[in-house]
């Protein structure tokens, strides 16, 4: 069984939009590709944030999403979640939430996203700690914001 990639994208910047939009460009750029993902958020207020910000943050970008639970079925390639465990998503995980969920072996690859903040930097590291742990193949990525 191959290994779980994650990948962590540690952000220069220390604003909390930064995340966010960030979030939008690696969506855009899975959807492109044709990948499958589906978003974890720590809760329906950030779910429903991420879900406007989809369809806001570029004015020449489409991609299909919907929040987990509503919308049509099968769902689109992009699905906004929290509190349960997807339904026939298996390839990319965004993790948004405060916490690895218990189903993150079911994915190929997790992406986190950590702002220059130490309060994230902090979880971001027991994040990866726990990766290292489970057997996972790790990598990280240094991001500037333009």
């Amino acid at each position: 069984m191959p290994l779980i990639r994650v990948d962590f994208y540690l952000l220069a910047s220390d604003q909390p939009d930064a995340r966010w939009l960030v979030a939008c460009r690696l969506l855009e750029k899975a959807y492109a590709k044709g990948h499958k993902v589906y978003v974890l958020c720590n809760n329906k207020q950030d779910a429903e944030l991420l879900d406007e910000l989809l369809w806001t943050f570029k004015e020449d970008s489409f991609i299909p999403h919907n929040l987990q639970g509503e919308g049509p079925e099968p769902p689109p390639p992009i699905q906004i979640g929290y509190e349960r465990e997807p339904r026939g998503f298996n390839d990319i995980l965004l993790n948004l939430a405060d916490y690895i969920p218990d189903f993150y072996s079911r994915f190929k690859r997790i992406m986190e996203i950590v702002n220059n903040v130490e309060a994230d930097k902090e979880l971001s590291r027991a994040h990866y700690r726990d990766y290292r742990a489970k057997g996972c193949e790790l990598h990280t990525h240094h991001l500037e914001l333009q």
